[in-house]
């Protein structure tokens, strides 16, 4: 119903509203569970990964070898993605994240025992790292397609999307700030064992969701034939492939930033483990703002001119950080290119989910997983060897440089193929004629 007064309309039309409408997708019993479970683990995981860096560092002193641990913790998202978001379309989707989950407590909790009892070397921490690696290579795509089984009513998925990213990055504002303090006073040990304590409520809520079992009788392809089938869906849909080539560009030469942020804190700014926890937690203000501001948004129509936005901000945040040495302006640079950064990756994951065939999403999430994550090993390698050659700010600089052209090429490609999307988002009801 269209009104002079906006609110009303939403209200005799029976749309929720103000902050009810901001939240639409936690009224599902399932991912509310999901939303809180996970909301307590990320504050986990943000801890580890900022101590696991700081600690990197603090045993090498070096860029190169942070590259390396970075290369050993999302190779196999590379590797594996495309074979498990096969499984995804196949295989009982709770059932996995549980189990995933379950494994991911288990390497935090040895990790906790390797630095506890002073055996903390590069080469086991390299290991532990691949271990948690080949976890999230299955756990990563099974969880992206399993937000749809969720979110009871599908018009909510890109707002169960958003919070998502809202979720993640409120934990990126506390997990860092909190390792921070725990790094500089107790030890590396205590954030890991933290955060292996941390997959408990999120295993509880999992266990106590209520999902409705897949019909049976559904003929699966044959394993190689469905993921060959998967490939030339993604691929051969252009809007599809497009948003993949972005997300592999962006995983190569600017998501892979973090990577350096221990030797910017200690080199550039002249700080400690607290300083690598407020640059950390000033991405995930603009980060969070970034989220909340997708979590608002009432369809995905018009999402790819907004992501194009937000990667251009992306872009010019990382060069601003390149160009400085001061803490406040360092903060400023953060903040945008969390937004910029959040923007992007939500943007890019609703409208993957949102233009996916149900039969296929598994397997394009599979390729989602593998751009995003997949990649970045390769850029974190290139990172490490760059900063180390000519140093820091001047990889930084050019990162965000290149993204920003592979941006506009992205923008000026992508509007050739509207006709497609829009052809798609009818299928999908998503536009009405």
């Amino acid at each position: 119903m269209v009104s002079s007064n906006g609110l009303q309309g939403n209200q005799i039309s029976g749309e929720p509203t103000g902050l009810a409408h901001t939240f639409r997708a936690l009224r599902g019993h399932n991912y509310r569970l999901f939303f809180i479970g996970q909301g307590i683990s990320l504050i986990g995981t943000w801890m580890q990964q900022v101590a696991m860096s700081w600690l990197v560092y603090s045993l090498t002193n070096s860029a190169f070898l942070l590259g390396v641990v970075a290369f050993s913790s999302t190779i196999f998202s590379f590797i594996l993605a495309p074979f498990t978001g096969v499984l995804v379309d196949r295989l009982n989707r709770h059932r996995i994240v549980v189990i995933t989950q379950s494994l991911s407590m288990v390497q935090a909790l040895a990790l906790t025992a390797v630095v506890m009892t002073g055996n903390a070397a590069v080469w086991n921490l390299i290991l532990l790292s691949a271990v948690l690696g080949i976890i999230n290579a299955v756990d990563m795509p099974t969880r992206q397609s399993f937000v749809v089984e969720m979110v009871d009513n599908k018009e909510d998925l890109s707002n169960a999307i958003a919070l998502n990213s809202s979720l993640f990055n409120s934990a990126r504002l506390i997990g860092p700030s909190v390792a921070g303090i725990l790094v500089a006073t107790i030890g590396e040990g205590l954030c890991f064992l933290l955060n292996g304590l941390s997959f408990i409520a999120v295993i509880a809520c999992l266990l106590a969701m209520r999902i409705a079992p897949k019909p049976a009788g559904i003929e699966q392809p044959h394993f190689f034939k469905g993921m060959k089938e998967g490939l030339n869906y993604a691929f051969g849909f252009a809007p599809i492939r497009y948003i993949i080539l972005l997300l592999s560009f962006a995983s190569l030469v600017i998501m892979p930033y973090t990577v350096l942020l221990p030797v910017f804190a200690s080199e550039i700014l002249k700080g400690g483990a607290s300083i690598l926890g407020f640059l950390t937690t000033a991405a995930g203000v603009g980060a969070l703002v970034g989220a909340i501001y997708m979590a608002t948004r009432k369809s995905v129509v018009g999402i790819v001119k907004i992501l194009v936005i937000a990667s251009l901000v992306f872009g010019v945040g990382l060069i601003m950080l390149s160009f400085t040495s001061v803490l406040w302006f360092s903060l400023m640079a953060m903040s945008l290119a969390g937004f910029g950064m959040v923007v992007t990756m939500a943007s890019c994951n609703t409208f993957l989910q949102s233009i996916a065939d149900d039969d296929k999403r598994g397997r394009v999430m599979g390729f989602y997983v593998m751009a995003f994550m997949g990649l970045a090993p390769f850029g974190s390698l290139l990172y490490g060897g760059l900063a180390s050659s000519i140093g820091t700010p001047a990889t930084l600089m050019s990162g965000g440089g290149l993204y920003l052209a592979g941006a506009l090429i992205f923008a000026w490609k992508f509007s050739s193929v509207r006709g497609a999307v829009r052809d798609a988002y009818l299928k999908k009801g998503i536009i009405s004629e």
